[in-house]
């Protein structure tokens, strides 16, 4: 595969109540803003939230499934969360390679970008990865 800077690929999904309960009891954060629609009524969001995680997630499945692939491992995540994510929002999760660091090591550095189903970006980064098919 070829993993020249500018090859991009993407994923989407559209959040559930389901993904917020399912990502709650997999990482043990019961946060009332996640869990609890009375308490998060209350919040600045007026509802229920993801956890900032979960779009994170969707950034792993395009490195892990997608581009590069099978056999890719992450050797660091930068992410800015600037935006909640709510159940019913579309998020699509975007990696562009931006440089080859060590193409002997298989090692790269990519963009990582979260947005929703609005065009607003919800998680933006930069992500070290080694990729070894």
């Amino acid at each position: 595969m070829s993993l020249e800077p500018g090859r991009t690929a993407s994923f989407s999904r559209t959040v559930t109540e389901r993904d917020i309960n399912a990502m709650a009891d997999v990482i043990g954060d019961y946060n009332p803003i996640h869990t609890d629609p009375a308490a998060a009524a209350q919040s600045p969001f007026g509802e229920r939230i993801a956890h900032a995680l979960l779009p994170a997630g969707y950034i792993s499945t395009v490195l892990g499934m997608i581009l590069p692939g099978p056999g890719t491992v992450y050797l660091h995540q930068g992410l800015d969360f600037t935006a909640p994510v709510k159940i019913g929002d579309t998020v699509t999760a975007t990696v562009t390679v931006t440089e080859v660091l060590n193409p002997v090591k298989g090692i790269y550095k990519l963009r990582t970008t979260c947005t929703n189903q609005h065009g607003e970006t919800v998680a933006d980064g930069e992500a070290v990865v080694k990729y070894a098919p």
